[in-house]
């Protein structure tokens, strides 16, 4: 690699791929030490081409889900079989790894700067800004980089564009996907939300077991599925369709219910 290659981005790699390491072996302990993280499905992960691949997934914190993702794809693609031991897997790190994040987010301070020189590709939310409801249109440049990133590698989105269960899964996701026909892959993460603060950056309680489920692509009709009827495969994926509410036991509502509470206060 040339020291001053770059993506197509314009991010430096040499920088990039430092930064990968630096942040991937202060963060392994938060998913291998002060907690646990179960994963299931790495075996998908080494099967997978090297382009044209999107990652769905529900969304559990800001920055800590996608950074566990980074660990446990690497790791997989290193041939750990569904572990992150021995965080030397990250030495030489899969460099085309995308993931979309509200612009708003990634310019909120230095740190989160910082991290998206690591992969982020920023979007400007259409119903959402600076805590508030909004209606604008989509930023045609914004669907255009996540075009570029599934021509240069992988991109890990979270459809929902919200850390809160059980919101619907946009649309634009779908449109994404029935125009650029991407292998997709459904993860669906637990416990990060019990672990971390909502950022993502502070450890909130330790000796929490926390979950990564890699699932089987879906399989989508590219030319015949309507945006709607692949919102919906999104839903069941990832396990946010509504009818899934109806199957949770009384018990892990009313805790949900009580940490909703509390970061009322927290946060």
């Amino acid at each position: 690699m040339g020291l001053f290659k770059r993506n197509p981005f314009g991010h430096i790699l040499f920088l990039k791929k430092w930064l990968i390491r630096l942040f991937g072996a202060l963060t392994h302990r938060r998913y291998r030490g002060f907690n646990e993280m179960q994963i299931e499905g790495s075996e998908i992960i080494k099967n997978l081409p090297d382009t044209n691949v999107l990652f769905i997934s529900n969304h559990q914190t800001y920055f800590a889900d996608v950074v566990a993702m980074f660990h446990v794809f690497n790791a997989s693609l290193k041939g750990r079989e569904d572990n992150i031991k021995n965080v030397g897997y990250l030495w030489n790190p899969k460099m085309n790894i995308y993931y979309v994040a509200a612009k708003e987010t990634m310019e909120a301070g230095l740190l989160p700067k910082i991290l998206a020189y690591a992969g982020a590709i920023t979007v400007e939310r259409t119903w959402r800004a600076e805590g508030k409801d909004v209606k604008r249109e989509v930023n045609p440049n914004d669907t255009e980089n996540i075009k570029i990133a599934l021509e240069d590698g992988w991109v890990i989105t979270f459809p929902q564009g919200t850390t809160r269960s059980f919101k619907p899964v946009r649309k634009g996701t779908a449109h994404i996907i029935l125009q650029h026909k991407p292998i997709v892959v459904p993860v669906v993460i637990d416990g990060f939300r019990r672990s971390f603060d909502r950022k993502g950056l502070r450890i909130k309680k330790k000796g929490i077991l926390q979950s990564m489920v890699i699932k089987e692509p879906l399989k989508i009709d590219y030319e015949n599925d309507t945006v709607e009827e692949v919102v919906e495969k999104i839903e069941y994926a990832i396990e946010q369709h509504p009818s899934f509410l109806k199957v949770i036991p009384a018990e892990v509502l009313e805790e949900e219910a009580k940490l909703n509470k509390e970061r009322l206060w927290r946060y």
